[in-house]
């Protein structure tokens, strides 16, 4: 006790020498290279919360600073230094750009650049910039993320399917879809899809992903030619990095809610509609229940997803591996989403550098309980005042019934009826299987002595094989389906093949560094597909004749980059493509580009300029092509026979047994040897900034693209081709547009950060041309089929409107505003309301789309949220124009009932008026996409140990004014659209 005291004794007796030896120290804070001054540079005492910002001049006053104490200057685009103070009165020092951050890596095709060397329009988003939350496929990563790039979910089905646009896309009937590059393989996106899978991007676990790399103009693509007019996303997977193992687990537990559903009458607004409108037979059909069917097919859902990576290596060789799996559970009822993935990464590094080998792998296993989608629209349709159940009618579930056809003593369903929500689910099973892999070796090799050249070859390869099955109970009510059992199977083989060298180097008598890269490419797909059928008759399963077919692309290109000065920047590339699509004559396309780069900011009069970090301008032109029509067009031109169906064989007399002898019969297909590539030419000028030593930083682009020799799935002239649709070379198509983006830093020191990031794309597309030597009343081709009458189409493409213009009738009001029921606007005055006064009024793509996002880190917390929208863009309400109106809930040929929207109380309409434009909705809307909130405990395990809990919240809130469930429609058309969950997630996020 004694010595305690005698401690604190001498403690009291130190603390005012200690006072007195706590000094202020000023200083100054400079460029390295510039000598000018950082203003808003941090200078701070290591482990505390002392510290203090740079003014305008650079300079700085740190009171309270003792001997032995640690200083620490940082600023963002710098690398930090750490002085140690030893009683001086003042501290200048001069900071070193990180050249980490000027050297940025970014893939681009067959090879790499750095961002400020980069000519094309390209965005690079990392693993920490992405999406936030429990997503389980590479494209939702970036939506939001990136000005031009446009994603939209097919629904809120899990791991479900994406529409991907990058420039709005410059095809009409061909794909769309960019080209997705993984670790060098050229995905295949466009073979049917993997049977039994869902989403062919959600067979690549996100957390596996390094980085994501967007490429817009024809000078960042070009180098990839053909499928590169819809832009590229370069997909770039983790590494391991040398040293001892270390080990990563993210892992999350989230719940799903239904936020909203269709708008349908509930049992007592529906009963009240049938005994004001309907007859005394529709009266008599009405039921006592008071049941919400979308109540009953709907549920919340619980999932999980777990991760667990190993990595390391040694100053040769580095690995990494890693095991995913995820179970999620949709909304519908039984949907349910299984997948397990490996990944493996193994770098090589042999005979001092100059080889370097590099393999990959990524394998997923999928399971897929689809639910029944039926149910769906069931749910809508379905007469809300019927039981769930009904067994005194020899079914399960409740039916709507007929008359006992085959004799079992049940009676059949009523034909036109709409079914039990609840027997779709349970007694109709839709489930797959898929097993994809996606691999490939790269060597690269410098030769000895000769070091600028390197030659590289890459292998790879893209399978996926899967299996898709129905079956349907043996108490179902639609008597042609009791028992039945089928599907299909499907495998895809991609391989492919990469030659290329690369000659890098540095002239110094010409103050030049030139790049040049040319080589081969080699890709074949070949695809099978089967379907099989449980035949009741025989009880025999029988497969059909299997379809094989084969798309074959062989490759020649170049590149040849010129950086002068470290100023100026010139590169053009050029690629010569084959494909198996065309015919000879027409089977090479030509695809060349041109760009250049001015780093304004290396110029002698912004050189010493402190507030400029980057300015650099940037210009380019290029041609891209487009081959791929889609799995059912890969012969397209030329001349093949189809063998028609058992029921269309020809009668060769009659076997030993007297049966008539059948011989198979073959029918021509229709084909264009005509056909040629779609070609796209595009002009992009951009201005990538950086002020204040990268504190703001951005880039402007604005494009003009113009596509040619449009591929059009088209409808043949009468007597021409064998078939009513053949592929065509027709018409032009104009798309232009105003990118801008930016990060901005308001807040970045040693214990706050706060990063606010935007983009806002401005775009307009229009069909400058279309031809089929038709007459001068033609009135352009019709797509955009719709739910609703026979063959409906909604949409048009015409030359001087937007692709997919809405083609309508205009629709009359009454003086309160009210739409008149059946009239319509005589727009040509000639006294006849028939198709020529149907006109195109809006259009599904928006006029402009964005996305802002913001984190902030203080100390050990984390606070990240995003945002996306959209407005000018028009959804057509293909729920409003089918179930609202009251003879869809009143059918003159029942006996059955259906319900009804509650939009047929604001219109009255009688009728379905599908072609009215009144169901051309604004569809504009806000959507905060994500807030995830974390915490970090440092140094748990051993040291540089992390432990993250996070706590997130996916579609936190949507404001629009569209009247349906969702306005994010994919093409604008809203069907029965299965909805997006809200979702809350706890994640667990261990490193060691």
């Amino acid at each position: 006790m004694k010595t305690i005291y005698t401690k604190l004794l001498l403690l009291l007796l130190l603390l005012p020498f200690t006072a007195l030896a706590q000094s202020t120290l000023k200083g100054n804070i400079s460029d390295a290279t510039s000598g000018q001054p950082i203003p808003g540079a941090n200078v701070l005492v290591e482990g505390t919360s002392n510290g203090t910002s740079t003014d305008m001049d650079g300079n700085f006053t740190l009171a309270n600073v003792k001997k032995g104490d640690r200083i620490v200057v940082s600023f963002i685009g710098y690398s930090n230094q750490v002085v140690e103070y030893t009683g001086q009165a003042t501290l200048n020092v001069a900071l070193q750009e990180d050249a980490t951050q000027l050297q940025e890596v970014v893939v681009i095709g067959y090879g790499t650049t750095t961002k400020k060397d980069a000519t094309g329009a390209l965005v690079n988003i990392k693993a920490e910039q992405f999406n936030k939350g429990p997503l389980v496929s590479a494209d939702q990563l970036l939506q939001g993320r990136v000005s031009g790039l446009q994603i939209t979910n097919a629904g809120g089905e899990p791991g479900g399917g994406a529409q991907v646009r990058i420039r709005a896309g410059a095809s009409i009937t061909a794909t769309n879809d960019p080209l997705y590059v993984v670790d060098g393989v050229v995905l295949d996106t466009g073979g049917g899809g993997s049977t039994g899978g869902r989403n062919p991007l959600a067979d690549i676990n996100p957390n596996d992903i390094a980085s994501m790399t967007v490429l817009k103009d024809a000078a960042a693509t070009a180098i990839y030619g053909s499928r590169a007019s819809n832009g590229v996303i370069i997909i770039t997977t983790k590494r391991g990095q040398s040293g001892e193992m270390k080990i990563s687990y993210n892992g999350n537990y989230q719940v799903n809610e239904v936020v909203k559903t269709v708008d349908v009458m509930n049992a007592d607004q529906y009963r009240a509609f049938v005994n004001q409108y309907g007859t005394d037979a529709q009266k008599a059909l009405l039921g006592t229940a008071n049941t919400n069917w979308q109540d009953l097919i709907y549920r919340t859902a619980q999932s999980t997803d777990h991760n667990i990576a190993l990595s390391g290596g040694t100053d040769n060789i580095t690995y990494r591996t890693s095991l995913g799996y995820t179970n999620m559970n949709g909304l519908l009822q039984n949907d349910n989403f299984e997948r397990t993935t490996l990944g493996v990464n193994l770098v090589g590094k042999f005979f001092d550098d100059h080889l370097k080998i590099e393999v990959n792998n990524k394998s997923s296993i999928m399971n897929n309980n689809y639910g029944n989608r039926d149910a769906v629209g069931a749910a809508i349709a379905f007469d809300p005042t019927q039981n769930v159940y009904d067994p005194n009618s020899g079914y399960t579930y409740f039916q709507w019934l007929g008359d006992d056809t085959n004799g079992d003593g049940r009676p059949d369903q009523s034909v036109n009826a709409s079914r039990n929500p609840l027997s779709l689910l349970n007694q109709k099973t839709k489930e797959g299987s898929a097993f994809r892999s996606i691999g490939n070796a790269q060597f690269d090799y410098k030769i000895h002595g000769f070091e600028d050249l390197k030659l590289v070859a890459n292998f790879g390869y893209d399978y996926a094989s899967g299996r898709y099955e129905e079956s349907t109970n043996l108490d179902y009510v639609v008597v042609g389906e009791r028992g039945a059992y089928g599907g299909n199977t499907r495998t895809n083989k991609n391989i492919l093949m990469d030659l290329y060298f690369n000659y890098n180097k540095d002239v110094e008598a010409l103050n030049t560094v030139f790049d040049v890269t040319a080589g081969y490419n080699y890709q074949d797909f070949r695809y099978e597909y089967n379907s099989f059928n449980y035949e009741a008759a025989n009880g025999i399963v029988r497969y059909q004749n299997p379809s094989i077919s084969r798309v074959n692309l062989q490759s020649y290109f170049g590149r040849a980059t010129a950086t002068i000065a470290d100023k100026y920047i010139l590169n053009g590339s050029i690629r010569a493509d084959g494909s198996s699509r065309f015919t000879e004559d027409n089977r090479w396309g030509y695809f060349p580009s041109v760009a250049a780069a001015w780093k304004i900011n290396e110029e002698s009069f912004l050189k010493n300029v402190s507030a400029v970090s980057e300015l650099k301008l940037r210009a380019s032109w290029g041609m891209t092509g487009q081959q791929d029509l889609g799995e059912l067009a890969r012969y397209p031109s030329v001349p093949l026979y189809l063998q028609s169906t058992s029921t269309a064989g020809y009668q060769m007399g009659y076997d030993a047994a007297g049966n008539p002898i059948f011989v198979p019969t073959y029918r021509p297909l229709s084909y264009n040897s005509n056909l040629k590539w779609e070609e796209t030419e595009t002009i992009n000028l951009g201005l990538d900034f950086g002020f204040f030593n990268n504190r703001v930083t951005g880039s402007v682009e604005v494009y003009k693209r113009k596509t040619t020799d449009l591929l059009l799935y088209a409808q043949n002239p009468q007597g021409v081709n064998f078939s009513n649709y053949a592929n065509y070379n027709i018409g032009a198509m104009d798309n232009k547009g105003l990118e801008i983006s930016a990060d901005v830093y308001p807040v970045k020191n040693d214990n706050v950060t706060w990063r606010v990031g935007g983009n806002i794309t401005f775009q307009n597309s229009e069909v400058t041309q279309v031809a089929n030597g038709a007459s001068g009343n033609f009135q352009g081709y019709y797509t955009g089929g719709i739910t609703g009458g026979t063959g409906t189409n909604i949409q048009n493409f015409q030359t001087g409107y937007s692709p997919r213009a809405f083609y309508v009738y205009e629709q009359a009001y009454d003086a309160a505003g009210k739409p008149l029921d059946g009239v319509f606007v005589d727009r040509n005055g000639d006294g006849i309301i028939n198709p020529d006064d149907m006109y195109r009024y809006k259009k599904p793509q928006a006029d402009v789309f964005y996305g802002f996002n913001t984190d902030v880190s203080y100390g050990n917390w984390w606070l990240s949220t995003s945002f996306h929208g959209s407005w000018g863009n028009y959804n057509y309400n293909n729920v409003f124009s089918n179930y609202g109106n009251q003879s869809v809930g009143l059918p003159s040929n029942g006996p059955y009932l259906n319900n009804v929207h509650t939009n047929v109380t604001e219109t009255g309409f009688t009728s379905p008026r599908y072609l009215s434009d009144y169901y051309v909705q604004n569809a504009a809307f806000l959507r905060m996409d994500n807030v995830t909130l974390g915490y970090t405990f440092k140094n748990v395990f051993s040291e540089n140990s992390t432990l993250r809990i996070t706590g997130a919240v996916q579609n936190v809130f949507v404001i629009t004014d569209y009247d349906g469930i969702d306005p994010e429609v994919q093409d604008g058309i809203d069907n029965n659209i299965y909805p997006r969950p809200r979702t809350y997630t706890l994640g667990l996020n261990v490193n060691f």
